[in-house]
């Protein structure tokens, strides 16, 4: 049931394992009207998802700091069976079920758009820019201060832990490997049109049921092969491929998606039954792991291998993807046309928030590590704290020209 996890260093410094969702990768949406190439419209009901599961990234992560399973920069409360714990163990499994491939999904959807607007050069320029500069100030910036300052909670200098990490090359993109699988994706992209840009788009209509069972059953098999080989918390140049299943479907469904404008055209009667299975899938995973324990035949390490929660956890996931994804995706639709006040701000600094809500976290958290709270109290009070404080600090770094040009 865990999320993912890495590792940095100093003196052996703790685990810092990262998995998130990432979001102000996806490029400026179309409306429900069409769209004509080089168009900038925006779609005010998806903008307003994508902001609102940024805030749910920085949730997510308040989590891990307070006992759901995980690595993360600070962990000041060990995960274990307490009703708390499982509580937020809970919430970051089902989150991790669909929020990435949610992004994923946005980002290959805005994609084909992004390369008709700048052409292939300015395409790659852009991604680069907007894409690979923040990558690198994560890397070398924002990823030392966030394990300093994590480390003084164990007592250790803050400037000694920054030296250390700087001097000894100990620099990884945290949250941001999201945005280096995508600079792969579209480099990938882009190899394959190439490959077919003679050919014009089809004109395909919304997936049907039956393809859409197709494509989570495939991707629960093909994540379950993964997971043999590279199980969940094992990274690969940083990235963990155990669950890189559905984002390349979902990456792949969103460029297909792009031509049919799909995303602004789900049938309601698709929802409303993906959104059903989803809820009634919803409990099988947990029940096995609940009856694990008691059930040899169940036993098994979810995070991969050959047992039974390892198998189970691959196809639950797709199915609750589908269903969540697609009700969200409607829902917030039919809520917001366009975006005004505090959700139009929000919008525009999702992705900032994203890129600097780790030492966020981490600071607010320490502030008031000594004061003995459940974990069901810390949680929402960091996290509510670390999403305003977030906020904030995008707003004003957006006022630099450059800050904003790049995001």
């Amino acid at each position: 049931m865990s999320p993912s996890s890495s590792e940095s260093s100093v003196e052996s410094l703790d685990e810092t394992g990262r998995h998130v969702a990432e979001v102000g990768a996806a490029e400026n949406s179309p409306s429900s009207r069409p769209i004509k190439a080089g168009a900038r419209e925006r779609n005010g009901g998806i903008d307003a998802l994508r902001a609102a599961v940024t805030l749910l990234v920085v949730l997510h992560h308040t989590a891990l700091t307070y006992g759901a399973i995980g690595g993360w920069y600070y962990r000041e409360i060990a995960p274990s069976n307490s009703p708390g714990s499982l509580l937020l163990i809970l919430f970051c499994t089902v989150n991790q079920a669909w929020f990435m491939g949610l992004f994923f999904l946005l980002a290959g959807y805005y994609t084909p758009a992004a390369q008709r607007r700048h052409g292939t050069a300015g395409f790659v320029s852009e991604r680069l820019t907007r894409l690979g500069i923040p990558l690198l100030f994560y890397f070398l910036i924002l990823s030392p201060v966030t394990v300093a300052l994590a480390s003084t909670a164990k007592g250790r200098s803050f400037g000694r832990a920054i030296a250390y990490l700087w001097g000894h090359g100990k620099f990884e993109p945290g949250p941001l490997w999201f945005v280096e699988a995508l600079l792969i994706f579209a480099a990938v992209w882009l190899v394959w049109r190439s490959m077919r840009q003679s050919e014009a788009p089809a004109t395909l209509p919304f997936p049907s049921d039956k393809a859409l069972l197709a494509a989570a059953l495939g991707t629960g098999l093909v994540a379950f092969l993964l997971r043999l080989v590279w199980p969940v918390g094992v990274n690969v140049a940083f990235l963990q491929l155990g669950y890189f299943a559905s984002y390349i479907v979902l990456f792949s469904a969103g460029c297909v998606a792009a031509e049919q404008r799909w995303l602004e055209r789900i049938p309601e009667v698709t929802k409303k039954r993906w959104l059903r299975i989803a809820w009634r899938v919803f409990p099988v995973f947990p029940i096995v792991v609940l009856l694990a324990p008691n059930m040899p035949w169940l036993q098994g390490h979810a995070e991969g291998g050959l047992n039974a929660e390892a198998l189970t956890y691959a196809f639950w996931e797709p199915f609750i993807a589908w269903g969540f994804i697609l009700g969200l995706l409607n829902l917030f639709q039919r809520r917001f046309d366009q975006l005004h006040g505090v959700w139009r701000r929000l919008a525009r600094r999702a992705f900032l928030i994203y890129i600097i809500h780790p030492p966020v976290l981490v600071a607010v958290a320490l502030t008031w590590r000594d004061v003995a709270a459940p974990a069901l109290v810390k949680f929402p009070v960091t996290g509510s704290l670390a999403c305003a404080l977030c906020y904030v600090l995008a707003g004003l770094a957006l006022r630099i020209a450059v800050v904003a040009r790049i995001v």
